[in-house]
Parts: C-alpha cells; sequence; structure tokens
C-alpha cells in the first residue's frame, strides 16, 4: 500500500480521541499520509492556504486538492490495531468439533481441514482478502497475522510464495499487515531459513523489518513452548536480532503451561527465560494462567502483550488478568486470535468482551484503558510509535464513528458508550494513510460480497 499524497480534512467531530489522555473536539487535518493537526487548529489550518502551514509539529500541505470527510456528531478514533490474528482461519469458521474443546481435539481437527483445502497461495490470498476486508469493515486497519500453517516439506524457498500471496491480498484490500512468520513443529532450520527468506522478499533490510511506507511489516513467532522446542526459539531469535524483527510467541494458556510441565518440568515463562525470549522486542499472547511473580518478572524484562478474550473465553483456555498486567507496568495490547476460535475478526468487540471478564480475575477495566490496548498498546506491542494514536506526525490511520443512533441514545459517555454499547458497531469511514478505504460503511474499491464469494468458491472447489 502507498499513504494517500493528497491532503484530507475529517471535518466536524464531537470528539477526537487523539490517545489515551487527550481528547478535542474539531477537525483532523491529514497531509501526505500523516496527521498534520487536530482539533480546532486543524480547522484553522484546514482553512488557509496551501502551504502555510507549516509552524512546529505541523507538516506543509500537499499539493493538489484537499478530500474532505464530514465527521459532524461522530467520534474519531485511532484505526484498530489487531495483535494477534491468524489470517487463514478466516476460511474456517465454526468448524464441527472445535468449540469448547481440549487443544488435543482443535489442533488436528484443524490440520484435517487445512489438508482439506490446501494451503497454497490461492487459499491464502481468498482467506487474507476476507480477514483484512472484515478487519477494516470493524475499524480494524493494522492486521498481525501469526501465520503458523506451512505445509509440511516445503522447502524455505517455496514458503515466499505463500508470504507474498498474505501480502498481496491486504495491499490490495488496503489494510495494514504485520505478517508473523511462525511456527508450529517445523524444523527448525527450515522455519529459520524461511522467515529469513520472507523478510527479504518481503520488507528487504528496511529497519525494524518495516516497508518505507509502513503497510508492511515482518516478524517472527514460533506458536509456543507447547509446539516448539528451543533449538526453534534460538533460531528464530537469530534472524529476528540480525534483522531487527519484533518476536512474538504464545504463552500460559491453560494447555500450554500443562504441556511445558509434562514435558519439561518448568512453566512457559521459565522456558522462555532460558532460551531467551523474555525481553523488549518480545510479545507475549494469552498469558491466562500466570501468577503474580511470573508477571514480575515479565514486567521486569520489559515484554509486552495481547489479550485475546475472544478467542480464549469460548473456548475455556482462560482469561488473561489484564488489570494486574498492566498494573505492573506491562504493555497490552488486544487481538482476536483466529476465525477457528473466535469466528469473527471484530476487535471492539473483543474490547467490550475484555470489560465484561476483567472483574472475574482482578479489578474492572474502564472503556479507555481498553481503547488504548486496541490502539496504541497493540501498535506498541509491534514497535510502531507511528500508529495507534492520532498525534502529529503519526500515519492517518483512523475511524469516524457515528454515534448518534438509538443504541447510543442515553449514553453519558459516548467514549467509553463505543465500547459499552452496541456490540456490533461499525464505523461509518475508516482512513488508512490517509486514504479513504471504508465510506459510509462500504469498502470503497472493493465488493464485499464479492471478497465473500472467492473464498467460497475456493473452499467449495476443494471439498471431497
Amino acid at each position: 500500500m502507498t499513504d494517500g499524497a493528497r491532503s484530507l480534512v475529517v471535518r466536524g467531530a464531537s470528539t477526537v480521541v487523539v490517545d489515551r489522555t487527550h481528547e478535542v473536539p474539531g477537525d483532523v487535518r491529514v497531509v501526505g499520509g500523516r496527521v498534520a493537526s487536530v482539533g480546532q487548529a486543524a480547522a484553522a489550518s484546514a482553512a488557509r492556504p496551501a502551504g502555510t502551514d507549516t509552524g512546529p509539529g505541523r507538516y506543509a500541505a500537499a499539493s493538489g486538492p484537499t478530500e474532505e470527510l464530514d465527521a459532524t456528531g461522530c467520534i474519531v478514533t485511532a484505526g484498530l490495531v489487531n495483535a494477534h490474528a491468524h489470517l487463514l482461519q478466516s476460511a474456517f469458521r465454526t468448524l464441527p468439533g472445535t468449540r469448547g474443546v481440549p487443544m488435543a481435539q482443535w489442533l488436528p481437527t484443524m490440520a484435517a481441514a487445512y489438508d482439506r483445502v490446501g494451503v497454497t497461495p490461492t487459499t491464502l490470498d481468498a482467506a487474507a482478502r476476507v480477514g483484512v476486508a472484515e478487519g477494516l469493515l470493524c475499524g480494524v486497519t493494522t492486521i498481525a497475522d501469526h501465520h503458523l500453517t506451512w505445509p509440511a516439506g516445503m522447502a524455505p524457498e517455496e514458503t515466499v510464495g505463500l508470504a507474498l500471496a498474505t501480502a498481496g491480498a491486504a495491499a490490495a484490500i488496503g489494510g495494514r499487515l504485520v505478517l508473523v512468520r511462525g511456527s508450529a513443529r517445523d524444523d527448525p532450520a527450515t522455519a529459520a531459513r524461511s522467515a529469513d527468506l520472507v523478510a527479504t522478499a518481503l520488507v528487504g533490510g528496511e529497519p525494524g523489518g518495516v516497508a518505507a511506507d509502513g503497510g508492511l511489516q515482518v516478524a517472527v513467532g514460533p506458536a509456543g513452548v507447547h509446539s516448539d522446542g528451543e533449538q526453534t526459539f534460538r533460531l528464530m531469535g537469530e534472524v529476528a536480532a540480525a534483522r531487527g524483527l519484533r518476536r512474538r510467541t504464545q504463552a500460559n494458556e491453560q494447555v500450554d503451561v500443562a504441556i511445558a510441565l509434562e514435558r519439561y518440568g518448568k512453566r512457559p515463562i521459565d522456558l522462555l527465560e532460558a532460551w531467551g525470549w523474555l525481553a523488549p522486542d518480545v510479545t507475549l499472547a494469552h498469558l491466562c494462567a500466570v501468577t503474580p511473580d511470573e508477571i514480575d518478572r515479565l514486567a521486569e524484562a520489559g515484554v509486552s502483550a495481547t489479550h485475546a478474550p475472544g478467542c480464549d473465553l469460548p473456548m475455556g483456555w482462560g482469561v488473561a488478568p489484564v488489570a494486574a498486567l498492566t498494573d505492573a507496568g506491562i504493555t497490552v495490547g488486544l487481538g482476536t486470535s483466529g476465525g477457528g476460535s473466535n469466528d469473527g475478526g471484530h476487535l471492539l468487540a473483543d474490547a467490550r468482551l475484555a470489560m465484561q471478564v476483567a472483574p472475574l480475575v482482578g479489578r474492572s477495566l474502564e472503556a479507555r484503558e481498553v481503547l488504548a490496548a486496541a490502539t496504541e498498546g497493540s501498535a506498541a506491542g509491534l514497535g510502531r510509535d507511528d500508529l495507534g494514536h492520532l498525534r502529529a506526525g503519526a500515519r492517518a490511520d483512523l475511524c469516524v464513528w457515528d454515534v448518534g443512533g438509538v443504541a447510543d441514545a442515553g449514553v453519558a459517555d459516548p467514549v467509553a458508550g463505543l465500547l459499552w454499547a452496541s456490540p456490533g458497531r461499525r464505523p461509518r469511514h475508516v482512513v488508512v494513510g490517509g486514504r479513504v478505504v471504508v465510506r459510509d460503511g462500504e469498502l470503497v474499491e472493493h465488493d464485499e460480497r464479492e471478497v465473500a464469494a472467492a473464498l467460497r468458491e475456493r473452499l467449495a472447489g476443494s471439498a471431497p
């Protein structure tokens, strides 16, 4: 993707949520794909001649026409960042035998479905288009795809085509993608070599594994200690260190703890520490069954976390103690995990779920706290200070939320109401890099029914 070159003014918002601590009314002014100014300053600067607004913290206006987007009476937030997803699973939702079952049953059921359809570039393209389109329609402008399913026996060079298919699909639909080259019981050397080749093909030698336009990023991530051994973690870590990539893995779902104790006689956090995977460049997803001592060790190590309640709760795999994690100083993001356990990519709905269950494992969570997790927290875990907020200079990824309907009538705090009211809420408009990708609830450049039909045809064609 390429951030928009023209200017954009999002006009008349009742509230612009700039970041967790800063909310203002007014406009958002975008120049060259970046936020130039927010609030009354944006409204004033938008009225000036192009090229005259060059004060501190601002960007000179781009040449060409200025597009306008009506946000009258609406709330504007940064685009949501889905910090942990499995896009392939968009093709495998509500499968019989995959709900509320032990992971030992869930894994082979999902694997059989993958084998039946075939993990090919065509499958990945169709599934990723659906997942990214669904995300944009729900306000998700960036998705971290922890891709764990690589066909057995595939040479590292062949895996590049699978990665390119997912990346191409995301770019075509218009969302940002973080492709996490994962591993699930893969040969360690093969997985590491593949990760290196994928990074070369997708982002070259760009710092931090992030493409120059910010639309694509590469990270590495074994599935977890329940799946991958020390050599996989160490070799993947070497690739990450050589290329400056972020590291991500899954830890401390209840099954993860049980397998680690059975196989190694240690808990997952102990193993990750011994294997060099407790560090500031590491993000751990799930973290349901963590002890107070482990939380302190995670905080001291500087790791970040990703909460995925829409997966862990319905599967019965645990509830992360998010309040305890954040109170310890751990940055927490939010993810949906995959369609094979969650069935949806609606991150805001999962944010609501996170608030609802938080009192079961600690204190309640405030709406702004969870909204910040779904934006700034998720972005921080990806090492992306250019995403997740609307301060001057940020990439102009934003959502316009209509709060004028019956679902918001009687709501005393409209920002809190974004999460508490209307679980199926969708944004009116979505902007990625200054480009309007969703307008009036519809994809601008694609027909979502055609995107869905392509995946259905792929799945039907693979049926026995």
